[in-house]
């Protein structure tokens, strides 16, 4: 799923209680896994609140909803995102950046970050980009879906992924993740 899907879902516990929703995405610094959830206080006049999810605290993410077991799941806000800081790499929010390959292609703009959970792992990983291509794929200004690689290096400015990532390039999400997976087979293969 994207995490824009995410964001504005409620957070609701066991008993029933819609207790926040989902105001940001936190990206463990490494850029690979959702680390947790900024909260946003339910109803129009609700604003931030200085409580955050962290992913250990989450029970599923469903399409409908985030559950949590009660509202002890959350934690102050600065130490979810100093946990996730904690996880090795520069970290911070990819959504401009630009992703280029290790032979120096710019492949386009980050737009949207593409999540796959794991319920049996209870993990939630990044598994992809939602990009604004550039000329280099020939569909400048289209939105396109590009695999990531099991580890990814990453700045501020820039997420690099290796060139032969242009070739699993798609626009279809329901087929996103056999893209991925052939995508990192290539890569283990040395092919």
């Amino acid at each position: 799923m994207r995490t824009s899907e995410i964001t504005k879902r409620p957070v609701v516990t066991h008993q029933g209680e819609d207790v926040a929703q989902v105001k940001d995405i936190v990206f463990a610094a490494n850029g690979g896994r959702v680390g947790g959830f900024t909260l946003a206080g339910r109803g129009l006049f609700s604003g931030p609140k200085k409580e955050a999810l962290s992913w250990e605290s989450v029970g599923s993410l469903g399409a409908d909803a985030v559950m949590i077991e009660s509202e002890a799941a959350f934690e102050p806000h600065q130490s979810v995102l100093d946990r996730s800081a904690r996880s090795g790499g520069s970290g911070g929010d990819v959504l401009g950046s630009k992703v280029l390959t290790d032979a120096g292609t710019d492949l386009g703009v980050v737009v949207d970050v593409v999540v796959e959970v794991d319920d049996d792992a209870h993990t939630c990983d990044v598994i992809g980009y939602e990009i604004e291509a550039s000329e280099a794929l020939e569909t400048k200004g289209t939105r396109l879906l590009i695999p990531l690689p099991a580890t990814l290096s990453a700045s501020k400015e820039f997420l690099m992924v290796p060139d032969s990532a242009r070739n699993f390039v798609g626009r279809d999400l329901a087929g996103f993740g056999a893209s991925v997976a052939a995508f990192r087979a290539q890569l283990e293969g040395g092919a």
